[in-house]
């Protein structure tokens, strides 16, 4: 049996494939990121998972694409945990930025994007991802992403920037304790995803004024960091992965008018093309 594993930062996407590349089931577990979770809670993530107790003998090879995954001490880390559960199973660990190469564009050369809780780019020539810069995470980088909105909409909101109309509004819908910020950020685990889920916000009032010039800049830096670097022609396809693009994919497609690109799709789960990929492709 085999596992494929989209493994992001707030969730990772499960699906057990038996030898004939049927699925046997599907299922979701909290994110896997070995960069900002401790080695034993990514442990207790998997193994609090019953359908995957069940079955970890029986894994003959695991397929893992996930975020945190492009350097080597985050790998290994992840790569024993699973190692110990599934004991009889080849592991096979890759970036998540290739699962979005796979469903996005297959074997096509593209731009591919991730907007989730993070935010990444490639370009992939059609055998090779090729990365502009090593992605240094949340604190530094992660341009556009979840947990960049919710620091941006954290700072609006205590310099006393944001419209009063919104900020009783966020104070109606989060605990804006300064020490329970502090404490999330600082002393518990995945304060990424914590920071994204202030981004969530930003959805019901995506037609609010304020909130798509946030929106807007976000996806004006992203692009400048994250897509123009790559010096590419206009008519090079771009995917953009994720629910943040997905969600304000209105917004998005109006700031890559702007820079004289045109999105080719936006696609808000990548586990069923990487699932598709993986039958045509990988065995």
């Amino acid at each position: 049996m085999i596992l494929i594993v989209d493994g992001g930062s707030t969730k990772a996407d499960w699906i057990a494939l038996d030898n004939n590349n049927n699925e046997v089931f599907r299922i979701r577990t909290l994110g896997l990121n070995p960069a900002v979770v401790a080695q034993k809670e990514l442990a207790n993530r998997i193994i609090n998972m019953f359908q995957l107790m069940d079955i970890k003998e029986e894994i003959t090879e695991i397929y893992f694409y996930g975020a945190g995954c492009g350097t080597p001490k985050p790998f290994a880390i992840l790569k024993k945990v699973l190692q110990d559960i599934f004991v009889n199973a080849k592991i096979n660990i890759a970036e998540d930025m290739l699962a979005a190469v796979y469903a996005a564009s297959g074997n096509q050369p593209a731009i591919v994007c991730i907007l989730g809780t993070g935010s990444n780019s490639c370009y992939y020539d059609g055998t090779n991802v090729h990365m502009k810069t090593v992605s240094l995470g949340y604190s530094v980088m992660d341009e556009a992403s979840g947990n960049y909105f919710g620091k941006l909409l954290l700072r609006e909101y205590f310099y006393d920037k944001m419209p009063k109309r919104i900020a009783d509004k966020f104070e109606e819908e989060y605990n804006l304790d300064a020490d329970v910020i502090k404490y999330n950020l600082y002393k518990q685990p995945n304060p990424n995803m914590y920071l994204a889920s202030f981004a969530k916000f930003m959805f019901e009032f995506k037609e609010d004024k304020y909130i798509k010039k946030i929106i807007k800049r976000g996806f004006n830096e992203f692009f400048k960091y994250r897509i123009l670097p790559f010096g590419k022609s206009t008519d090079t396809p771009i995917y953009f992965i994720g629910s943040i693009a997905f969600y304000f994919s209105e917004i998005l497609e109006k700031v890559a008018k702007k820079n004289n690109l045109i999105i080719t799709d936006i696609i808000q789960r990548p586990i069923d093309n990487l699932l598709d990929f993986h039958k045509k492709n990988l065995n």
